[in-house]
């Protein structure tokens, strides 16, 4: 059970987050030559299709090639796990040797997503550098990692967790923090 503590961002805030997340992206890289986007399953995957083509529009260039990510059996805990791993498709529809290769995800937490990520990148292929988007940085990092592009700094308590609701996956966007009354079905594995 869960209770709304705040909206941290609403539709157009999101949208403003990601128009800004993407010019950050493109100062970064010389244009979109050689950038890819990989979204990391769930919704780390809609994110990178419009920050693509927000950066697409931005440049008025091709499309920026778009990656999915499924990072479950990279993970460090899927063996202990209290349910069953629920493996989904990667696909990477593009050679990422030399590639500026930037990860994106929803929320960066523990950084143990991003470290099974990172790992899952490289067993195809050596790309220039990965950099790291994420809509939501809350601190509490387990792993040295960091996001290069953070859509929002959010400072939170234990008991506290963070939904981003998307309308490709949940019907609506927005961003709330919640407070966790009691277990949730819901896990949070960032």
């Amino acid at each position: 059970m869960e209770k709304l503590k705040q909206r941290i961002i609403d539709e157009q805030g999101l949208e403003r987050t990601l128009a800004r997340l993407a010019h950050e992206i493109l100062e970064a890289n010389p244009g979109t030559e050689g950038l890819a986007l990989i979204g990391i399953r769930t919704r780390g995957v809609p994110l990178a299709e419009r920050l693509a083509k927000l950066i697409s529009t931005i440049e008025n260039s091709a499309d920026v090639p778009v990656g999915v990510l499924d990072i479950t059996l990279y993970r460090d805990d899927y063996l202990t796990a209290r349910k069953t791993p629920r493996v989904q498709a990667t696909e990477i529809p593009f050679d990422i040797y030399n590639r500026n290769v930037v990860l994106i995800d929803d929320v960066l937490f523990t950084g143990r997503t991003i470290r099974a990520a990172i790992d899952a990148i490289l067993d195809y292929g050596r790309p220039a550098r990965i950099k790291l988007a994420v809509l939501i940085d809350r601190g509490h990092r387990e792993m040295p990692i960091q996001g290069d592009f953070i859509g929002r700094r959010l400072v939170t308590l234990p008991g506290e967790e963070v939904r981003v609701r998307l309308r490709e996956v949940d019907g609506k966007d927005e961003v709330v923090l919640v407070e966790m009354q009691a277990e949730s079905s819901y896990e949070e594995d960032r």
